[in-house]
């Protein structure tokens, strides 16, 4: 149950409100949304709310990743070890991975410069929007929340920022996701075992396969958290502007001169 249903007589909407979350336009960097395509394709499209790109970028990163020992490579090199670097590569599978990261971050540039072009449309008719969603199994609407406390539930785990944000979709991804990379680099039993003083076996427990893809998905769960929850709370200022505008306001008010207009 929705407190406004569309009608169809605005051609756009900068937001919808629904039980699995707040979906919005707003002006982007495109730059920085490329680079987090970069950083780890589908990241990019995320940050647009385009779920299903995303996820399809994401899990097909981690997927040939993983075959092509695309991160073990990265570890090697970073230690000098190039020859060693260059054996553990699996050729068939990074040939097959150059084109579509390319396009990841290709695509996400090109959708974030059309998506700004619609948001600016949009803004300019001011059609409403709901903001306030009420089902059987979840509430969702429109308030104010503090960006500081998104990065800080973040940083304790991944998607815990977006699920007090109420961005249930990229939560629960993010969430699955942050559970299998923990479990598979060891880092949670690596740090026990350093705590403990045994730092040559903590160090030996690690997989740094996957413990490469947890700074990842860290800095996008706090980046993705803290921008959506000052977004949103825009969206909030916005809508309660319009809403007090068009129910307490003077239609002779002029807001230039502050007085009415005779």
């Amino acid at each position: 149950m929705n407190n406004y249903s569309n009608n169809n007589t605005a051609r756009r909407y900068t937001a919808h409100v629904s039980i699995l979350g707040t979906t919005q336009l707003h002006l982007r960097n495109p730059y920085i949304v490329a680079w987090w395509s970069a950083a780890f394709p589908g990241f990019g499209h995320l940050l647009l709310s385009k779920y299903l790109r995303g996820f399809s970028l994401f899990i097909w990163e981690v997927v040939v990743n993983v075959q092509a020992k695309l991160n073990l490579g990265i570890v090697y090199s970073l230690q000098g070890d190039i020859d060693m670097a260059i054996n553990v590569l699996d050729t068939r599978w990074i040939l097959l991975y150059m084109p579509v990261y390319l396009f990841g971050i290709w695509d996400s540039y090109r959708t974030t410069v059309d998506m700004n072009k619609v948001y600016i449309l949009a803004a300019r008719e001011e059609h409403r929007f709901n903001s306030f969603s009420l089902g059987s199994m979840e509430i969702n609407y429109l308030d104010k929340r503090n960006p500081v406390i998104a990065l800080m539930w973040s940083l304790f785990v991944p998607g815990l920022g977006q699920l007090y944000i109420h961005r249930v979709i990229t939560a629960f991804f993010v969430i699955i996701w942050s559970v299998i990379f923990f479990y598979f680099s060891h880092i949670l039993e690596a740090v026990q075992l350093f705590l403990v003083g045994e730092i040559h076996q903590a160090n030996s427990v690690l997989k740094p396969q996957w413990l490469l893809f947890l700074p990842s998905i860290y800095g996008f769960a706090i980046y993705d958290s803290y921008m959506n929850t000052v977004e949103n709370n825009k969206l909030f200022d916005k809508e309660q502007r319009q809403f007090l505008k068009e129910n307490y306001q003077d239609p002779d008010f002029s807001l230039l001169k502050g007085q009415k207009v005779k």
